[in-house]
């Protein structure tokens, strides 16, 4: 037979018909037909022939009449590569390009694709997989769509391990299916919907250097091709495919001669041997010598072991032709294209899918079979003795080839031929799980009813679409949402039976239904974070758009196990009832659109991992259906468009309409005149909340929100009559507004903050945006979901929500509605809130407290640890104990009282084990903890869990903060931890009764502690306080303190742990550094606070993570000053001769730039003024005489007849602190022994009436802070006694 008919047969097979408009006999361009008479393929003309597009990416080279590209400077840069057509591409028109150069310094390479995006009007991004918008891109194995993954593994080869040479094409067909070729070779539709007009686009990334586009018509190119295709054939494999009439019977299998490194092939190919198993281990890979047919068993018995090594034999499938595979080590080292079974699990490319799939590998001893199948319909079967163990992967291409590794124990293998293998059952549903009567069958059932086959990525669809099952379980715990194939008809029952589920992940499935096509679901991480038209129920809770709705359904999702059934169903009426095996639970909720079709929704998530449709599945019999009247456990959740709690007032700006019964504001005209209002006030927590419908582009600004005082029948209708509204929110000043626009906070349209949370211009459709006032008078911007934390303090009590629809921002829908309260006794613990504006009266509340708001409460009641914990635990002493027995894990314990604000809960380490690394974790859960099945370790929480380990703070897994406090993993026996929520739901960390900051703001509530005995850390013990100790008191009253303990008149909390010498510092270098200088100035200690309020650290860090306002207000009346962000404050004890109401709430705060020289004889008179030499002398760097924030020189006194010198202030310290005014020095760190610059200044208390403000009057290199005003930034006073020392402020450069 000629080479050539064996290549044309063999491309023809590969193709599958898909390239068959390219003939494969033709001649090259220019010569005759061939003898068969085809015509040759039309070559294109130059106007026609796909090219790359002259605008291309910054280091792109076009050449060879722009057919090639090449990336500049590709060992500089790695990017900025991106080519695309010149032309749109036509239906079943192959773009296909070829490597021609690599380079081996970057990782990850090329990059294909198409684009809606017409080259002529794109920026270019520096790379494709940035572009968010009408753009499919194959990168590696998997399919991205505007920049976000959809397929994980589309195809067995990697873009990134393609070599020189290789070719890679895309062709969009003619019903809008996408199909990638690698090397010709079709992988298949990567999405099934492209649309109409695309263009082709090639990413230059990483490795890849050059390309050349290839034209069907060019004979060398399309020789080439063929020869890469015949590579994935086997020889034989293109002689049958040549000749199958000769294939009279089946070959025998056989081992192939190309093996492992390790490894031999004696007994003419039937048997495999490791003959030096007891020096290697592995290096024992053997291929079948062809490709296995559909449903042919390859099975082998092993004849001898070794027990020397851990492991054993491994089996699987492979695309990998033996005659051309470089054999790795051990074959799941090999990323593409294989299937292997090792000890009791399954691996796709070298990643466990399946974590107890069957009988275990590594138990199997000499004498023992293992086998392989594939069947037609694409699945993978193991045998173990001649049991099946039932499918192990899906969609398994044909053409595999069986391979074994002989690894570890396993020291040969022989294949086994004529031993009578059951027959490989019809798929049911899998698992080992007994199901009830009414689990589904094999039939076909009564009911069309299947999963849809669009599913999330760790989802997979078997059984005729009757089962999903979430793949890698152990690994994997969301991304695997299935729904059904059809819409649900009303009064029709969609019920499914739980199958298999795993002991490692909190949380568990979620069911509900959704009126999202399934075609037009991009399928999130959880089905609850959909934000319109899907109603979920989890738990016990019912989510609507991803807000809970409701708490404390009649079943609770999360308790349910193998075996129980859940059923969903829209009756006609609108409602949405739950079964539960087979008992309605009630409506869930009412309100779901009439006539809108609605489809079932599964979510696979946490510990659920493989549901089945049952036969009870179709339309009820029963009054449900069309039932009018609702059962005792109805409970209403309208969607927005059947009507809310909340709704806008009828009271609104001229150009604004409400429609939909007053949930919903357009504006008509203009960009301006947009205010809308909360009917009613909003209550404390209470969220209000919109969703941003339409955008008008060709206006600026932002959707504008806040809180006013101001009642909406107050301001009359509008412009008709009464005063009217203003055209927009920052005008609105007859009553105190609160606002937030685009990023900045104004309060009665004065600028209060700038940078604060997500900029508001940034919105768009689709976006939510919600208020709300918290407890703790503050005022909070909800986006998306996510709290920007506290914009605004001292929030009254009476507010309204109200809005500025300016701008862009044309039209608003509300999402929100009014807090139901819960029966009295039901509710968690709350605190109280003052009606007192705390937010004035508090001074840098990060270090002193107010009364019965940061006061560390008294224990109720005697704490103690929750039965259900970890495996390795053992509780003793009242369960007040808790001892880790085995291993290093498995050691989770919980406190079975929830947290109460205030309260500090404590436990201390009893044990540690030097044995093992890392320590406890120590955090919070607001899931309840008597049904949770707690992971290994506390850091596999994936939801609702605050984690402290080490020195991070983690949240469901992620840390979010780096550097807080000391490092748990170092806390040495008999260490105190505690936890405590102060009023704010700020969790704040303890270690031997030293406050060490908020570590997470806003805890939900309620809340459990939760320690981790992992690693070293084997026993706690909780700790309680002293009677008396926990309200912060000593064993005297309050009148036994001394008034040199009294700070703004508070009482300090007494530590009853161990003294502050005995606690470790929290840990930040810039405070440690300043506290060295402080150091070496030899102040006398009596002059400063005691620990653990001797200082406070300003840094960027410590500032953040505490969640500092950059400005405040305080005195009567309020004037707004700076905190010292840069600086480290060193607090100084007041004089006892004061009233500690004076500082707390009459005078006003500022600072006053010095020198070294002057701050020990500052110190020594108690105030600012004349005569303030110091007894110290210091150089200064730079200093210019003359400046009023300069002290006088040493025994330097005034002429009697001149009056003393002002003293200059200032509310900035960015003023006050310039180099001018607080003059520089040189010091070397007795640490490091490095030079670094320092300056000092005072904060101080100032009399109001007692100074005169006005403009700066010393000459600056920069200009002066910006937030206050230039006419007031300097304060002068003459008056002795005006001001009073508050705090020493040291800057460390």
């Amino acid at each position: 037979m000629e080479l050539s008919e064996v290549v044309s047969n063999a491309i023809l097979s590969a193709y599958n018909g898909g390239l068959l408009n390219v003939n494969l006999s033709s001649p090259p361009a220019g010569e005759a037909p061939g003898p068969s008479g085809t015509a040759t393929s039309p070559i294109l003309t130059s106007n026609d022939a796909l090219l790359f597009h002259e605008k291309c990416g910054t280091l792109i080279k076009l050449s060879n009449n722009n057919k090639t590209a090449e990336r500049r400077r590709p060992l500089d840069e790695f990017n900025n590569g991106v080519v695309m057509t010149n032309r749109p591409l036509r239906d079943n028109e192959m773009f296909e390009i070829r490597i021609d150069k690599l380079v081996d310094k970057w990782s990850g390479s090329i990059e294909i694709g198409v684009t809606t995006h017409n080259p002529n009007n794109l920026e270019y991004p520096a790379t494709m997989t940035n572009l968010q918008s009408g753009t499919i891109m194959m990168s590696g194995c998997g399919i991205l769509t505007n920049g976000k993954g959809t397929r994980r593994e589309y195809c067995e080869f990697s873009l990134d391990e393609l070599q020189e040479g290789d070719h890679i094409g895309l062709t969009r067909k003619s019903n809008s299916a996408l199909h990638f070729f690698i090397n010709g070779i079709d992988q298949g539709v990567a999405t099934p919907l492209t649309p109409p007009v695309v263009y082709g686009v090639v990413d230059l990334y990483g490795m890849a250097v050059k390309v050349t586009i290839v034209h069907n018509n060019n004979h060398s190119d399309r020789l080439r091709r063929n020869n890469a295709i015949l590579r994935a054939l086997s020889p034989e494999g293109a002689l049958r495919r040549a000749a199958p009439a000769a294939q009279a019977e089946p070959e025998r299998l056989l081992f192939h001669p190309n093996c492992g490194q390790k490894a031999a092939i004696t007994h003419e190919g039937r048997t495999a041997l490791r003959p030096h198993a007891t020096d290697d281990f592995n290096h024992g890979v053997v291929l079948s010598s062809r490709a296995l047919r559909d449903g042919e068993v390859f099975q082998v018995r092993i004849d001898k072991m070794v027990d020397k090594w851990a492991g054993s034999i491994e089996i699987g499938v492979t695309t990998h032709n033996p005659a051309y595979l470089q054999l790795p080590s051990t074959m799941t080292n090999l990323r593409s294209g294989t299937w292997m079974m090792t000890g009791n699990g399954v691996m796709h490319n070298g990643t466990t899918i399946l974590d107890e799939y069957g009988h275990n590998l590594d138990r199997l001893k000499a004498g023992d079979t293992v086998g392989v199948v594939r069947r037609e319909d694409g699945t993978l079967h193991f045998f173990v003795n001649g049991m099946t163990q039932g499918p192990a992967a899906w969609n398994v291409p044909p053409g595999v080839y069986a391979v074994v590794d002989l690894y570890g124990q396993a020291a040969q293998a022989t294949i086994v031929d004529d031993v009578e293998v059951p027959q490989v059952p019809e798929p049911l549903p899998e698992g080992n799980n007994q199901v009830s009567p009414s689990s589904p069958s094999s039939g076909t059932g009564g009911s069309d009813l299947r999963f849809h086959q669009l599913h999330g990525s760790n989802a997979v669809i078997t059984n005729g679409g009757r089962t999903a099952l979430r793949h890698n379980c152990r690994s994997e715990f969301n991304d695997a949402i299935v729904i059904s194939n059809r819409a649900l008809r009303d009064g029709e029952l969609f019920e499914i039976v739980i199958q298999k589920m795993v002991d490692r992940w909190s949380g568990s499935i979620e069911a509900g239904v959704t009126a999202i096509r399934p075609e037009d679901l991009e399928f999130p991480n959880t089905m609850t974070d959909i934000d319109y038209d899907t109603w979920m129920l989890s738990g016990t809770a019912i989510m609507q758009d991803g807000n809970t709705m409701r708490n404390n359904y009649g079943c609770d999702l999360d308790a349910l196990g193998t075996g129980a059934r859940i059923g969903m169903m829209r009756t006609a009426k609108g409602d949405l009832h739950y079964f539960i095996n087979g008992q309605d639970q009630g409506a869930a909720c009412s309100g779901l659109p009439p006539g809108k079709e609605v489809y079932a929704v599964v979510d696979l998530y946490g510990q659920c991992v493989q549901v089945s449709i049952t036969n009870a599945t179709g339309p009820m019999d029963n009054s449900l259906a069309t039932s009018n009247t609702a059962t005792e456990k109805s409970f209403p959740l309208h969607s927005p468009a059947a009507g809310v709690a909340h709704r806008f007032h009828s009271t609104c700006g001229k150009n604004i309409t409400l429609e939909e019964d007053g949930t919903r504001a357009v504006r008509a005209a203009g960009y301006a005149h947009g205010l809308v209002f909360s009917t009613k006030e909003l209550k404390t927590e209470e969220v209000f909340e919109v969703k941003v419908e339409e955008l008008d582009e060709k206006w600026a600004g932002s959707l504008r929100l806040g809180l006013t005082t101001l009642a909406p029948e107050e301001t009359g209708p509008g412009a008709g009559s009464g005063p009217g509204l203003p055209p927009s929110l920052p005008e609105l000043r007859t009553k105190t507004t609160w606002m937030v626009s685009s990023c900045e906070v104004r309060r009665d349209g004065q600028l209060q903050r700038m940078n604060y949370g997500r900029n508001l211009e940034r919105l768009g459709v689709g976006s939510r945006v919600g208020i709300r006032r918290g407890a703790d008078d503050t005022m909070h911007v909800l986006i998306d979901g996510e709290d920007m934390g506290p914009a605004a303090t001292s929030i009254a009590k009476s507010v309204w929500a109200v809005l500025d629809l300016y701008g862009p921002v044309r039209s608003v829908s509300i999402v929100s509605s009014t807090r139901l309260d819960e029966p009295e006794g039901t509710q968690p613990p709350s605190p109280s809130s003052d009606t007192g504006s705390e937010g004035e009266e508090e001074d840098e509340g990060e270090e002193h407290s107010l009364e019965g708001q940061n006061q560390v409460a008294v224990m109720p009641t005697a704490l103690e640890f929750l039965e259900n914990h970890g495996k390795n635990i053992l509780l003793s002493n009242g369960n007040r104990t808790a001892t880790r027995v085995a291993s290093y894990n498995q050691g989770i314990v919980v406190i079975s009282q929830p947290l109460v604000p205030q309260l500090l809960v404590q436990v201390r380490i009893d044990f540690l084990n030097r044995q093992w690394t890392s320590s406890l974790v120590l955090g919070v859960i607001t899931c309840p903890p008597e049904r949770l099945n707690f992971p290994a370790s506390a850091c596999a929480l994936k939801r609702a869990a605050w984690l402290l380990r080490g020195r991070g703070v983690f949240h469901n897994g992620l840390k979010i903060c780096e550097k807080f406090g000391p490092n748990l993993d170092t806390c040495p026996e008999g260490t105190i931890l505690g936890l405590r929520l102060d009023s704010s739901g700020g969790l704040h960390l303890h270690i031997n009764g030293m406050d060490q900051g908020v570590a997470v703001p806003d805890v939900p509530q309620p809340c459990h502690a939760l320690v981790d005995l992992y690693g070293q850390c084997e026993q706690v013990t909780i700790v309680t306080p002293e009677p008396g100790a926990a309200s912060g008191k000593s064993a005297g009253t309050q009148g036994d303190m001394e008034k040199a303990d009294m700070v703004d008149g508070i009482k300090e909390s007494v530590c009853w742990g161990p003294p502050p010498t005995a606690s470790p510092l929290k840990s930040c270098e810039y405070h440690a550094l300043c506290s060295r200088f402080q150091e070496l100035l030899l102040l006398p200690e009596d002059y400063f606070m005691p620990p653990p309020k001797r200082s406070l650290c300003y840094c960027e860090s410590c500032r953040k993570l505490r969640g500092d306002e950059a400005h405040r207000r305080r005195g009567e009346p309020p004037r707004e000053y700076a905190l010292p962000f840069g600086w480290c404050r060193f607090n100084l004890r007041v004089n006892p001769r004061l009233e500690a109401g004076t500082l707390t709430k009459k005078w006003h705060m500022a600072y006053h730039g010095s020198n070294v020289a002057a701050v020990r004889r500052v110190l020594d008179r108690g105030e600012l003024g004349a005569g303030t030499a110091s007894i110290l002398s210091c150089r200064p760097l730079k200093g210019e005489p003359g400046l009023g924030f300069e002290e006088p020189g040493e025994n330097c006194a005034p002429p009697r007849e001149q009056q003393p010198p002002p003293v200059l202030l200032s509310p900035s310290l960015q003023y006050a602190g310039a180099e001018a005014l607080a003059s520089k020095v040189q010091f070397r760190d007795p640490k490091s022994q490095l030079t670094h610059q320092a300056q000092v200044a005072f904060q101080v208390c100032v009399r109001p009436g007692s100074y005169t403000p006005g403009p700066p009057s010393a000459a600056l290199r920069e200009p002066p802070d910006p937030h206050f005003s230039p006419a007031e930034l300097e304060w002068v006073t003459k008056e002795k006694g005006a001001t009073l020392l508050y705090a020493l402020l040291v800057r460390v450069e």
